[in-house]
Order: structure tokens, then C-alpha cells, then sequence
């Protein structure tokens, strides 16, 4: 009996950690602590302020993730979205197995990170600290209301425009600020589409699940490419050969992306985005 009760408990132990991270949306978390953490190298920054920043955003974006799954885990359950693990553990509640997680851990989890959030933000200086709560409250105001609204991009023009200016802890020139918002909403756009189905019969009925899929894949790819346009056009001096292939790569693809088929449209949208952190990164968010 005592080792079937400890194989038990050690797999709670390993189970759950796994669990919750899969919950924190670690793709996106991963991608945005190491874009905050690029832009923070290439403003000079020193190895100290690069960690911090890093570590910010981290707990910023595990703290938006753990609260988006257990805001809206009642809703999964229902809609029978077994790739959330809330939703799986509810779903197999019959048989669940040692450390599935619930709504009280994930909450527990994401009050914690927020907690951390505020003094790791304002370690990075007041200014960078204030635009780095910003972003993070913006992304809290999507879980708990606005995904649900036509102003679903609101949150992430926001969050990814005020990056720069916390990364930098400077302000940023306004094509640098206004590409990032330009990103964020792309990247809105893109990372909805392929739940665009599973989101409506949960009821969540963002501005992507409202215009359907073909019309939110060309907004995406025509935000991520207003965001090149503006990070090569808006310095206001020559442009390099290398920046116009990519502002031509750009066009192409917010022209092409309402007619091409399948997935083509979100690969290409992903491609530009790519470009354009390329060129955030390679510019530095403080350049005058």
C-alpha cells in the first residue's frame, strides 16, 4: 500500500509541473520573452538588464497564459476542448489521473507570476517598468473581457507597441512603436486562425472569429505587413536592398494572401513576421 501511495504521489509531482506548463501557452510565452529579451540586446543593454527584461517578460506572459486557460476553462470543458489540459482533466474527471490540474492551481499559479511581475518590471526602471505593466494588464484585460469583443486586437496592439519602449527602458521612434503594434495585431490574427472553429463553439467571438477565416488570414498577413512597410519606410532615408526585398516580400504577400489555398496564407503571414522581428532586432528599438 505505502509504495502504491508514493508511485502515486511521485507522479503528481511529475505530472503536474508538465501539465502546468502546457497551460501557460509555452510557444508564444517562449517567443515573446525571447523577442523582449533580443530587443533589450540590441538597444545595448547589459547583460543584467538583458536577464531582467527577460525575466519579466516571462512571468508577465506565464501569468497571461495560466489566467487565459483558467478564466475560460468552464467554457473548454463544454466546448469539449481536450487539447486545454483544465478541459482534458474535466472531461476524464471519471478517471483522472495523479496531478491533473484544476481551475484553484492554474488561478494559484497565475497569481503568483502576476505577483512577480511588478517587481521585476520596475527593477528595469520606472519608465520600462510602467510600459511593461501596461502591456501585461493589457493582456489581462483580454482574457478576462475583450477576446470576447470586436476590440480583441486592442490588447495585443498594446502589448507588443509598448515592448519596445520597456525593452529599451527609452522611448522609441514612432515607427518603431507603430511597427509593433502592426506586429502585434498580425499576430493576433495569425495565432487565432487555427481555433477560429473551436473558439465560436465555445462562444468566444473575437473581431477573427467574427470575420471568418480567409478574411482574418488577410488581415494578418496585411498587419505584419504594414509593420515592414513602416519599419523600412518610416526612418525616412534610402532604402537598403536587403530592407527592399523584404517591403516587396511584404506587398506580395498581403496581396496573395486573400486568394491563396490551405495554409499557405498563415505561413506566409508567420514568414513575414519573422521579417519584421528581423528588422526590429537588427535596428534596435532605441534607434533614433
Amino acid at each position: 500500500m505505502s509504495s502504491g501511495m508514493d508511485a502515486a504521489a511521485a507522479g503528481r509531482w511529475i505530472r503536474r509541473p508538465a501539465l502546468l506548463l502546457a497551460a501557460c501557452h509555452p510557444a508564444p510565452a517562449a517567443a515573446v520573452t525571447a523577442f523582449a529579451a533580443g530587443l533589450a540586446a540590441a538597444a545595448g543593454r547589459g547583460r543584467g538588464a538583458v536577464l531582467l527584461t527577460a525575466a519579466a517578460t516571462a512571468a508577465g506572459q506565464l501569468s497571461i497564459g495560466w489566467s487565459n486557460d483558467c478564466i475560460d476553462s468552464a467554457r473548454d470543458t463544454a466546448a469539449g476542448r481536450a487539447d486545454k489540459p483544465l478541459a482534458r482533466g474535466a472531461l476524464t474527471r471519471g478517471a483522472l489521473t495523479p496531478g491533473a490540474l484544476t481551475p484553484r492551481t492554474v488561478g494559484t499559479a497565475a497569481a503568483a507570476a502576476l505577483a512577480a511581475v511588478v517587481p521585476l518590471s520596475l527593477a528595469c526602471g520606472t519608465r520600462a517598468g510602467a510600459a511593461h505593466l501596461t502591456g501585461v494588464a493589457a493582456g489581462w484585460a483580454y482574457n478576462l473581457r475583450l477576446k470576447r469583443t470586436a476590440a480583441s486586437w486592442l490588447p495585443y496592439a498594446v502589448a507588443f507597441g509598448a515592448l519596445p519602449a520597456f525593452a529599451a527602458a527609452d522611448v522609441p521612434p514612432w515607427w518603431v512603436t507603430g511597427a509593433a503594434a502592426l506586429l502585434g495585431c498580425g499576430a493576433h490574427f495569425a495565432n487565432v486562425l487555427p481555433d477560429i472553429p473551436a473558439d465560436r463553439a465555445a462562444g468566444v467571438l473575437g473581431l477573427p472569429q467574427r470575420l471568418g477565416r480567409r478574411p482574418s488570414a488577410a488581415v494578418a498577413a496585411a498587419a505584419t505587413s504594414a509593420a515592414t512597410a513602416v519599419l523600412v519606410l518610416g526612418p525616412g532615408r534610402p532604402v537598403p536592398p536587403a530592407e527592399g526585398v523584404a517591403l516587396a516580400v511584404a506587398v506580395a504577400t498581403a496581396l496573395l494572401a486573400p486568394v491563396a489555398p490551405g495554409r499557405i496564407p498563415f505561413l506566409a503571414t508567420i514568414a513575414v513576421a519573422g521579417l519584421d522581428v528581423v528588422l526590429l532586432l537588427a535596428r534596435g528599438p532605441a534607434t533614433p
